[in-house]
């Protein structure tokens, strides 16, 4: 019996930078739980950055696979990831993560995520915060996995679709 084993691609992560951007829209474009974001918006983030002490974390997980012939977006790597966040004082909110439907349920999101906590710890953040779509069952899943509890929740946050928001927290001290 001859057995026929799919080639998993290596991830790559890194912060993501300007050249990333319609990256990000497009893989935002193809999430219905995702914040969606104006270009504008996204720019922002990069314009605010202060490279000695940013107040926004943003990465992305790519594809690593050097072998793969296609190009997405001009770039060799294909982007399965991102996550935003933001430092408010001691504590950083995550304001968007998304990963791409294929790669949901592959430890991608799971990755990307840890890096974060990892870095906040490393900053010594106080918490952690964010709100999710009440629906969102595996986001909320993977938050619980991580250690996130959940606080409370906000009556018609999301707008398009009107939904509840539950809110989530992890603390470090």
């Amino acid at each position: 019996l001859k057995c026929l084993i799919k080639s998993v691609p290596s991830l790559r992560s890194r912060p993501a930078n300007n050249a990333d951007i319609p990256a990000m829209i497009e893989l935002e474009h193809q999430s219905p739980a995702a914040a969606h974001w104006s270009r504008q918006q996204y720019e922002g983030l990069f314009a605010t950055s202060d490279l000695r002490s940013p107040p926004c974390f943003i990465w992305v997980v790519e594809e690593a696979d050097e072998t793969r012939a296609e190009m997405v977006s001009g770039a060799p790597h294909r982007m399965l990831a991102f996550l935003v966040a933001h430092r408010v004082d001691n504590e950083w909110e995550l304001e968007n993560i998304v990963v791409a439907e294929e790669s949901q349920r592959r430890g991608v999101g799971t990755r990307l995520l840890r890096e974060f906590v990892d870095q906040a710890r490393a900053k010594n953040a106080n918490a952690i915060f964010l709100e999710v779509r009440q629906s969102n069952q595996s986001a909320r899943a993977l938050y619980r996995k991580l250690g996130f509890v959940e606080t409370g929740s906000r009556k018609g946050y999301y707008v398009t679709p009107p939904e509840d928001a539950v809110l989530y927290r992890l603390s470090f001290y």
